[in-house]
């Protein structure tokens, strides 16, 4: 194991990664949004202070080489296409709550609707075409997708009861957050101290104005497949820290807030990320990795509580696990009602047919314990304390 060695100095050295990047694409401009503050400290700490064996240090060079090729990639699309930041991206769905809340099979099943816009999981972590692609044909980055997801599940056979992956199925946008270089992927991958602190610090609107941006890339690409519609789902848990943010960036984004106990979620939390740092770095921190994801949720939805205060009720729609396994159609139209928009039956039979396809049984159980990873329930809710006595406690006693 690896902590600011000789080995993890080479492999993170900033200019050289910035080298291979240019020389990879044969490109120079990253375009004008600012990530190299952000860039410096994610290679700083990698470099110094993470736990990191040789796959670790594999993966994680390739991710951050990924993005500066993704920012790369895309400036010269944007170069020939000017257009492209012409997208409107009109008035989103956002779809945010703690890990294990249900986000993914409602983002699937509202994206389901043949009226909206999702991405799907090799468009986030793929988001930028090679320049001679041919619209026309099939896109060869939904091979490289697949054959991805299943490297990742032959790797952690555990990560199939932990998230439904399926490389053609809308995911969240965490991904496309990651090349700004502000993003939650990088300490949930492995134990990055001082990175982790800037980002708690640190103003996302960077982050999100990249977002943005990337999203009407996206949107551009559909349209040369001819695939227009009327409205973008975004999901991903990591907007809960940042409303205020996403907000700014999207001024029209409405919000469907997913409620579940912590007690049953933050553990489950602590397992997911905790197998990908004793995959990649040391094994031994399953209670560093519990604490900073239970300090790092709680964060995020304190901030969420606080900045719903300051926006009009009717752009957040209040969804409680339970009620969206037991008849999450109808709970989708409540949502719907709530945002003004009308439930189809076109849009209802998209969405039954999607849950016909699409059991929860067919997923193995995540199996975990909250002893595993140093937590208790008496700390999760104290750390919750607000938000369970607003979201969880109160519908208990109703």
């Amino acid at each position: 194991m690896s902590r600011g060695s000789a080995e993890n100095r080479a492999a993170f050295d900033e200019a050289a990664i910035l080298a291979d990047a240019k020389a990879r694409t044969g490109l120079e401009d990253f375009g004008p949004d600012p990530f190299q503050e952000p860039f410096s400290v994610l290679l700083k700490s990698l470099r110094e202070e993470t736990p990191l064996n040789e796959l670790g240090r594999t993966v994680m060079r390739l991710r951050i080489l990924e993005s500066l090729e993704t920012r790369l990639i895309t400036q010269e699309w944007i170069r020939r296409h000017p257009e492209i930041l012409k997208e409107e991206l009109g008035a989103p769905i956002v779809i945010m709550g703690l890990m294990r809340t249900g986000t993914t099979m409602l983002h699937r099943l509202v994206a389901s609707d043949p009226r909206n816009h999702a991405a799907d999981w090799w468009e986030v972590r793929f988001p930028a075409p090679a320049l001679d692609i041919d619209w026309k044909r099939p896109d060869p980055r939904i091979a490289a997708a697949r054959a991805e997801v299943a490297a990742i599940l032959e790797a952690d056979p555990r990560q199939a009861s932990i998230h439904p992956w399926d490389a053609e199925a809308p995911d969240e946008e965490i991904m496309l957050l990651e090349h700004s270089f502000r993003s939650h992927v990088p300490e949930a991958f492995v134990n990055v101290p001082t990175y982790r602190r800037f980002l708690t610090e640190t103003d996302w609107t960077p982050a999100y104005v990249y977002l943005r941006k990337q999203f009407q890339f996206l949107q551009w690409q559909k349209r040369q497949r001819g695939n227009v519609r009327e409205r973008w789902i975004l999901k991903t848990p990591g907007h809960l820290g940042y409303v205020d943010t996403l907000f700014k960036v999207f001024p029209g984004a409405r919000v469907i807030f997913n409620h579940r106990d912590p007690v049953e979620t933050v553990p489950s939390a602590a397992s997911m990320n905790f197998a990908m740092w004793a995959l990649y770095g040391d094994p031994s921190e399953a209670s560093i990795a519990a604490a900073q994801w239970q300090e790092r949720l709680a964060w995020g939805t304190n901030r969420a509580m606080e900045s719903r205060k300051h926006y009009d009720a009717n752009r957040f729609a209040d969804i409680w696990f339970k009620d969206v396994l037991r008849d999450p159609i109808a709970e989708v139209e409540r949502v719907y009602g709530i945002f003004g928009i009308e439930m189809t039956p076109a849009a209802r039979a998209a969405m039954q047919a999607w849950r016909d396809r699409n059991p929860r049984d067919k997923r193995p159980p995540h199996e975990y314990e909250l002893s595993e990873y140093g937590l208790t329930r008496e700390g999760i809710c104290a750390a919750f304390a607000e938000y369970r006595k607003q979201f969880i406690e109160s519908r208990k006693a109703s």
